[in-house]
């Protein structure tokens, strides 16, 4: 039966409507506190810095930019009102996205998990940082701030994902209703998130036989009755796949669903 709670739209609480808010771009030189390895492919960095005070991350999806410096050597940017701007004649040291797992504004510390997956900037950096290790972060540049009162939460994700769908399980309120189809390498990479809401997590690992494991478990999963949201985040592909069942085939309202493409499988990764 479709669950009829997210296919009318004029009929949605306005309460329960996401909120787009932008902030002042600011980039800041982070230095490398602590390293934890989570778990064997996930690492994470806690950046500190006694000027983030006044850093604004208002969701669990945020993302900000990461400057890697090829030669250990970071270069900063001037802040402009138009955002950082790099020294005329320097090159730009390449950049990614990542998701601000925690901030303690108070101690400026941030921590930052990077999945260690291969050649590249980011992965290649996070797998050889040291403490004292420095680097430029600007952002975010803005939020999506999802509300926290629906009747349920599906997060959908692979390992790129989890930073982003931890920190949410750590902010919902207690007794929130919340789903989780997540895609790990193994069973080692399962990872146990605080949280007080009322979490069901449901890890899948892709093998031979199914290399798209999130969207069986997708489309395997019971919509709850009520008013209830869905994010998700991971590889292009399984994403699209994801979208398309959502919205074409359950029908759901794509106010009440937001997936994002976070890598693409055989292009360059992090």
């Amino acid at each position: 039966m479709q669950n009829t709670q997210l296919t009318e739209q004029n009929t949605r609480p306005t309460e329960l409507t996401a909120q787009r808010v932008r902030h002042p771009l600011k980039a800041r030189l982070l230095q490398v506190r602590q390293i934890t390895r989570l778990t064997p492919r996930m690492v994470r960095v806690t950046f500190h810095n006694p000027d983030l005070g006044d850093y604004i991350s208002a969701s669990f999806d945020d993302h900000m930019k990461l400057f890697f410096p090829a030669d250990g050597q970071p270069i900063m940017p001037e802040n402009t009102p138009e955002g950082p701007r790099f020294p005329e004649g320097v090159q730009r040291p390449p950049a990614r996205d990542y998701t601000p797992r925690r901030i303690r504004a108070a101690d400026g510390e941030l921590d930052v998990d990077f999945v260690l997956h291969g050649d590249g900037p980011a992965s290649s950096w996070a797998a050889r940082v040291q403490v004292g290790d420095a680097l430029v972060g600007a952002g975010p540049r803005g939020s999506f701030v999802i509300p926290d009162g629906f009747d349920w939460q599906l997060l959908i994700g692979d390992e790129t994902a989890l930073p982003a769908i931890g920190r949410r399980l750590e902010e919902l309120p207690k007794g929130a209703r919340v789903h989780v189809i997540a895609q790990v390498a193994d069973a080692a990479e399962q990872q146990v998130f605080q949280t007080q809401a009322n979490a069901q997590i449901n890890w899948v690992q892709a093998n031979e036989t199914n290399t798209q494991p999130l969207v069986d478990a997708v489309r395997a999963f019971v919509l709850p009755e009520g008013e209830g949201h869905i994010w998700g985040g991971g590889e292009a592909a399984q994403m699209r796949a994801i979208t398309h069942h959502l919205l074409e085939e359950k029908g759901i309202d794509k106010s009440r669903v937001r997936v994002s493409n976070y890598w693409k499988q055989g292009a360059a990764q992090e």
